[in-house]
């Protein structure tokens, strides 16, 4: 074996490693994962607000604080139908504007008995496309509560590992 060869292979390889960080950066890859989603900022705002008025901070955690707005955003992008994401924009945008209209601003600057009084005329709506939005957002606003990684460890006491082995005891045969 060459050792100049080698040498020279393993300076150009420690080289490549100690810039690849540099590299990585320049190029746009970074080690946050990041979702792309089709709900404009004021859908965003709106989505949060009303994952809010259904779990909402108090003294513990709320449904904001594990994220579950973004988890809705997600779901919704990548498991749902192109019908029921346009039914959630559609009902999204018509939430607005039926605040806007009767308290002259957005449901994200409601108060909470305001959010919950708008949020009780969709779940007992008539229109059938009301209250599925309704229906939809609330089941997952709470399964996505439930099954973050932060309530299922401090609130629920789920353990990755479940049970724990006990070696040696005395079994009464």
């Amino acid at each position: 074996m060459d050792r100049r060869k080698a040498i020279k292979h393993l300076a150009i390889v420690s080289g490549a490693l100690i810039t690849l960080p540099q590299w990585m950066v320049s190029c746009g890859v970074s080690d946050t994962i990041t979702h792309h989603t089709s709900f404009s900022i004021a859908e965003q705002k709106i989505l949060a607000s009303i994952t809010d008025a259904i779990i909402p901070a108090g003294n513990n955690i709320g449904a904001l604080s594990v994220e579950v707005d973004k988890f809705l955003q997600k779901l919704i992008d990548d498991c749902y139908e192109k019908v029921v994401r346009d039914n959630v924009k559609t009902q999204l945008n018509g939430l607005e504007e039926s605040v806007k209209t009767t308290h002259k601003k957005s449901f994200a600057d409601c108060t909470q008995s305001q959010k919950e009084e708008f949020l009780l005329k969709l779940s007992n709506s008539s229109i059938k496309e009301e209250k599925d939005f309704f229906n939809l957002v609330k089941s997952e606003t709470i399964r996505g509560f439930n099954t973050s990684q932060k309530v299922m460890q401090e609130y629920l006491g789920y353990k990755i590992a479940p049970g724990h082995y006990y070696g040696c005891i005395d079994v009464k045969a």
